[in-house]
């Protein structure tokens, strides 16, 4: 098998680890939630906390959806380019959300992990969505 057609799964599994595992924490987001507040928390500040995480992982779904689109619909499945960024940008989020998991880091971290590992890769599928049926250009 070459090398641009093992991306192809690589690609499509490091995607559904991380899919995975942003469901695992929507989930139980509750140990996650608290460990982003002070040990005397009220009501509130835990309702807000857990607003936050919760928004953070619906547009983490959302930035799945545009990767997936992209990837089922051919535009990026073969494109090595891509399917580099986005293997590497899954596997270290899946790594990283493994660790916001299980080590209860704090909800800020999410946001940084959610900006490096998920939107940078969905950012480059939108692009290509847009040359390939906005522009009419073949994809690389």
């Amino acid at each position: 098998m070459s090398a641009i057609g093992s991306l192809v799964p690589a690609r499509f599994l490091t995607l559904i680890a991380h899919l995975v595992i942003v469901i695992t924490i929507f989930w139980s987001r509750e140990n996650n939630v608290k460990a982003c507040l002070p040990l005397d928390f009220t009501q509130e500040e835990y309702d807000k906390e857990d607003k936050k995480l919760m928004v953070a992982l619906a547009v983490t779904i959302g930035m799945f959806a545009i990767e997936l689109a992209g990837f089922f619909s051919g535009v990026s499945m073969f494109n090595s380019s891509q399917g580099l960024l986005s293997t590497g940008a899954h596997a270290s989020a899946s790594v990283a959300l493994i660790f916001f998991l299980f080590e209860q880091w704090e909800c800020d971290v999410y946001w940084w992990i959610f900006a490096i590992c998920s939107v940078l890769p969905a950012f480059v599928e939108i692009l290509l969505f847009i040359a390939v049926f906005g522009l009419k250009k073949k994809p690389l």
